[in-house]
């Protein structure tokens, strides 16, 4: 092989990087840290908190103290919360199981609906329609739900192919209203 063949570089960085050790932990003294600067702000929390009653020869000596860096807090935080996401073993994304066959008949159910009304022409409902039109679309939601929960029930198929039908029909009375056309 040459020195400049690239599949000898392809082949040798691939061995390397599959010597490399999966997960990485930092030091223990990188934790330590971390401890002593959470320690060390919650202990200036709660000297700040008493210091109102404090006497003022204690406060003043409290402030001269050098103070922790609240940005080395918030890298150590940031640095832990990191190595943290690093460490996480990836959970397995549940199995969702396919539609049956109700469930993607009530969807060509839906689509058929959805079209129709898009074939609709376009005209404000009456205020007195809206009433029936949300009960008819809260009963279609229903439906969809109950069909999802029980994917057997030919029964509500059914119930939402008559509720589809009624709603696209006082759909239809409505437009002729709002427009002047007769019913």
């Amino acid at each position: 092989m040459n020195e400049h063949d690239p599949t000898h570089h392809d082949d040798d960085l691939s061995a390397r990087l599959r010597a490399l050790p999966d997960r990485r932990v930092p030091p223990a003294r990188v934790w330590q840290g971390i401890a002593a600067q959470l320690h060390d702000d919650a202990q200036q929390r709660r000297a700040e908190a008493a210091g109102a009653a404090q006497p003022a020869h204690v406060a003043a000596a409290a402030r001269a103290r050098p103070r922790p860096r609240r940005w080395a807090l918030g890298l150590g935080i940031g640095l832990a919360a990191a190595l943290a996401v690093l460490v996480v073993v990836p959970m397995p994304t549940p199995h969702t199981p396919p539609p049956s066959m109700l469930q993607r008949q009530a969807d060509v159910l839906a689509g058929e609906y959805q079209q129709a009304m898009a074939a609709l022409p376009a005209a404000t409902v009456p205020g007195d329609y809206q009433p029936a039109l949300h009960e008819l679309d809260a009963s279609a939601r229903s439906i969809r739900a109950a069909i999802a929960e029980n994917p057997r029930s030919g029964y509500l198929l059914g119930q939402l192919q008559r509720t589809y039908a009624l709603r696209l029909e006082l759909t239809q009375q409505a437009v002729m209203a709002a427009t002047g056309m007769p019913t």
